[in-house]
């Protein structure tokens, strides 16, 4: 086995968003950073986010917009590198981009650009990228300096970055790597989970939903994290789909990461509306129209028809009594579904949980028993919202170590 890496002051474990960030501003802060991966090519993961596009960071971030067992840990990092600042970065390397939503920045050409922006970010620190290198054992010696195996040699550092990601979307290499190095050097980990990712359901709502499939409506749902004085509500009010396995859409992405096994959905299928008094105003306007006529005007048809036979007599509007058309409209703004699970690791555009904030400085990332040591990025208890948040909390975390590693080095 080759000794490699004489004279690195870190190594950064894992070639993504979080972990060429934190090379780059390690680097460029004049410190000596190696970083490993396994894959052949960089930035994978960020090649294929955003239907290719990148959706690189939303400017409305902030810790209100992640999910984690401690909601303040994310203030500090998020404070201290902003969208803007990211946003001023892409515009130095004069890559076009776009609003495509409120707050969310995409490139206008392809992610390819951010990839290669943070190639040349890396670069211009001297990091010395090694690709396709499998790490074999990871350790830390009695003089504190960690030892990385690989099987193209072995690197030493005093400073390890672990950012290796989630288990999500397994066959870009996702692997539960920094979980179980976390468990090594005794950082705790919160159960990971699948997070913004589509639910699925049983047997008996696959019958009715497999004729709705490609059916999208927008919707309202309102999801709860926490109890007590820590709990917080928040609707998110977007497009669900129907799929032949369940419930897919932005919406159902954002719900997912809040849902736990065993929960049933909310879900306001006329946001913004009052759905009561609309009702009545249908049955007053046209008395003769029958049910699935009155709901079609407010639901696409097929789904119209659902309703419509499941909670609705037949016959005209003008002989339904107004307490059934208040019946429907309380189905329509909380219809309660009990989803049966999430379509995995493989469709999940995250992981849930992970490195327990507990365990970590929020100002640079060190784990606050293990020196040198760092856990950045997906592979921390920091979720975020779907909408370029999960990529400025890896520029965010990523350039919080970065720097601690400059500040140290020599």
């Amino acid at each position: 086995m080759t000794m490699q890496g004489a004279g690195h002051d870190a190594i950064v474990l894992g070639a993504g968003a979080a972990g060429l960030m934190a090379a780059a501003t390690a680097g460029q802060g004049g410190a000596r950073v190696v970083v490993l991966d396994h894959a052949q090519h960089a930035g994978r993961k960020i090649l294929i986010s955003g239907g290719g596009r990148c959706n690189f960071t939303n400017m409305d971030a902030g810790a209100g917009q992640f999910l984690s067992a401690n909601p303040h840990f994310a203030k500090s990092a998020l404070a201290r590198y902003t969208p803007a600042d990211f946003l001023a970065l892409v515009q130095r390397h004069r890559i076009p981009w776009h609003e495509k939503a409120a707050g969310q920045l995409f490139c206008d050409r392809s992610a390819r650009d951010i990839v290669d922006m943070l190639m040349r970010e890396c670069a211009a620190g001297q990091v010395d990228m090694r690709l396709s290198h499998r790490i074999i054992d990871v350790a830390r010696d009695g003089a504190g300096q960690y030892r990385v195996e690989t099987d193209h040699g072995v690197f030493h550092a005093p400073s390890l970055i672990v950012a290796t990601g989630g288990l999500s979307i397994p066959k870009l290499g996702a692997t539960g790597l920094a979980h179980d190095l976390a468990r090594r050097f005794g950082l705790r980990v919160v159960a990971p989970a699948p997070a913004l990712v589509p639910l699925t359901f049983g047997a008996r709502d696959r019958e009715w939903m497999e004729p709705l499939a490609g059916l999208s409506v927008t919707v309202g749902i309102t999801c709860h994290e926490g109890a007590g004085r820590q709990a917080r509500h928040v609707t998110f009010r977007d497009g669900m789909v129907f799929t032949h396995r369940g419930l897919s859409g932005p919406a159902i992405l954002q719900a997912s990461s809040y849902w736990q096994p065993g929960e049933a959905l909310e879900i306001d299928l006329l946001p913004g509306i009052n759905a009561a008094a609309r009702l009545l105003e249908i049955k007053r306007d046209r008395p003769r129209a029958g049910g699935v006529a009155m709901l079609s005007m407010l639901l696409p048809q097929r789904l119209a028809q659902l309703f419509a036979q499941s909670c609705l007599p037949e016959g005209q509007l003008a002989g339904l009594p107004d307490s059934v058309l208040a019946d429907t409209a309380g189905m329509l703004g909380a219809w309660r579904l009990n989803p049966h699970g999430t379509e995995g690791y493989v469709k999940a555009e995250v992981t849930r949980g992970g490195v327990d904030t507990a365990c970590l400085s929020s100002r640079d990332m060190e784990a606050r028993d293990v020196p040198g040591l760092f856990m950045v990025g997906e592979a921390v208890d920091v979720t975020g919202w779907l909408g370029g948040y999960n990529f400025q909390w890896a520029w965010a975390s990523g350039h919080a170590a970065g720097q601690a590693v400059a500040a140290r080095r020599g």
